[in-house]
């Protein structure tokens, strides 16, 4: 078995220095770091998770927190939770899930991956006494990952300018909070950039909501319009719509929807959308917040990552 010592001597380097390199990483040069890392991985030294954790007062162990109602996301957040659970696992952490916000603290944890939150919240993060990154926009400063929700919108309308749809309209989601916001400043930008009438309606994140604002708005909708949308859920709804109206899809009206997670496949006819990269999301969450605890506490930023578009049946 490879011992401490035999890095050591592999990176020609005291045993201090090599446990200093482990436990604080932060204390070492990155010169250093490297030699001593490149050592462990030519020996396949993997250090005591138990070991390292006593070492440093920490439990090993990562609170997920959702704030938002599950039945609604449940297939998104599975795909974000099993990339939050492998980038754990790579460094040996273990994941809670908790769905009430009154719960922490309550067990041993290093830290927290927060998801869902809403204005409304953000004054319960200032008391968290742990490190903690949020999954989603925010504009207090927090360190966050999330899509590049503008871009995606960007995307999927030019998309549907592209296709020769004469009118493209923007359903969002009925909250106001900065994803949104981006999301509906993608789809404003690029329709003025092609110097082309906006609509934009909002709909809670239900597909009978969205169904019921285009119905409630058809005469508004001629023929060759394309609905660009704020999720699959919300295009869903709109697909339901035009369905019972009996008209044709894609050749009279198109649908791009946003998230690219489950609901745009079982769809009939399937969705053309923007799709999440989340399972990559949750690994860069879990990154993030474990280099976060390393470094006590310290900023890491804001990641955005770029959708892409996903075409099926419901656009040209």
């Amino acid at each position: 078995m490879v011992t401490l010592s035999d890095v050591a001597k592999e990176a020609n380097v005291s045993k201090m220095t090599v446990s200093r390199a482990i436990n604080h990483p932060e204390q070492v040069t990155p010169e250093l770091l490297e030699l001593v890392e490149k050592a462990m991985d030519k020996l396949h030294y993997r250090p005591n998770s138990a070991a390292r954790a006593l070492v440093n007062n920490r439990t090993n162990v990562v609170k997920f927190i959702t704030l938002e109602d599950i039945d609604t996301t449940e297939p998104y957040y599975m795909n974000l939770l099993f990339g939050v659970a492998r980038g754990l696992t790579k460094e040996q952490y273990a994941l809670q899930l908790v769905t009430d916000i009154g719960d922490i603290g309550k067990s041993g944890d290093d830290g927290y991956i927060i998801t869902g939150a809403r204005q409304a919240d953000y004054d319960l993060f200032d008391a968290f006494d742990k490190p903690f990154i949020l999954y989603g926009e925010n504009r207090h400063g927090y360190d966050y990952v999330d899509t590049d929700n503008s871009l995606g919108e960007k995307i999927a309308t030019k998309y549907a300018l592209e296709r020769g749809y004469e009118h493209v309209v923007f359903i969002g989601l009925d909250v106001k909070e900065p994803f949104e916001y981006s999301r509906e400043n993608g789809y404003l930008s690029t329709m003025q950039q092609a110097q082309m009438p906006t609509q934009i309606y909002r709909a809670a994140n239900h597909s009978h909501q969205s169904k019921k604002v285009v119905l409630d708005n058809w005469e508004k909708f001629p023929q060759n319009t394309c609905f660009v949308c704020g999720s699959d859920r919300l295009a869903v709804g709109i697909i339901w719509a035009l369905l019972e109206k009996q008209v044709k899809i894609p050749e009279e009206y198109g649908v791009i929807g946003f998230d690219g997670v489950f609901l745009d496949q079982v769809s009939n006819p399937k969705i053309t959308t923007i799709k999440q990269p989340t399972f990559e999301m949750g690994e860069i969450l879990a990154q993030m917040l474990l280099q976060k605890i390393k470094l006590s506490g310290a900023p890491q930023g804001e990641v955005l990552l770029e959708p892409k578009l996903v075409v099926r049946d419901t656009t040209k």
